[in-house]
């Protein structure tokens, strides 16, 4: 049952919308009628206020390292796989918003510092690396999530990159849209479009 639990909390955390929160709350409305409609730090930098995109990057991220350490603290270390992958569809299906969520990524950072720091050291450069060299977002999310995976499994091992990679694989199906305007050469770049 702890593991039950763990999913539980890790659901109820990652589905905490901080982006339309914060949005709402400084009167720029509801975050999902522009840009992507999605509730993450991408879309909320679109409303060209960067420090509630900062703020809603920093919250996603902290509530994916909080459901993780919270679960291994209540419910034992062995059920942070499972807090991990639930804090992630969490943010990416919040029930209050009829499952429409964000893509994912500050929370799996989050929970990825939280289960190894290594792996999200390698993520977090890696997509600080691309963003600055190509200025897409979504090409530096999925080829930071890539390298996360494999530094899981290098410094871990199986019990570290089944989440870990059950949550790569997650984000880059929620990415599929931006993948098929990367291969077209039409995804814009940060700040800019969809």
């Amino acid at each position: 049952m702890n593991g039950v639990y763990a999913a539980i909390l890790g659901l109820l955390l990652g589905s905490i919308p901080f982006g339309l929160l914060l949005t709402r709350a400084a009167g720029l409305g509801d975050i999902r009628s522009i840009g992507s409609g999605n509730i993450g730090a991408t879309n909320v930098l679109r409303t060209g206020n960067k420090k509630l995109a900062a703020a809603t990057l920093a919250l996603d991220f902290l509530k994916g390292a909080a459901s993780v350490w919270l679960a291994a603290a209540l419910f034992g270390p062995e059920t942070a796989g499972v807090a991990a992958i639930a804090a992630v569809l969490g943010h990416c299906h919040p029930p209050w918003l009829a499952f429409r969520g964000g893509k994912g990524v500050a929370t799996a950072l989050g929970v990825f510092l939280a289960l190894a720091w290594p792996v999200f050291v390698a993520a977090a450069l890696t997509w600080l690396a691309m963003a600055k060299l190509v200025k897409i977002s979504s090409a530096s999310a999925l080829t930071g999530m890539a390298v996360a995976a494999l530094v899981a499994l290098l410094w871990g091992g199986w019990p570290l990159f089944w989440p870990v990679a059950l949550i790569v694989v997650y984000v880059a199906l929620r990415h599929h849209e931006n993948i098929a305007r990367l291969i077209a050469g039409t995804e814009p770049r940060i700040g800019q479009g969809k």
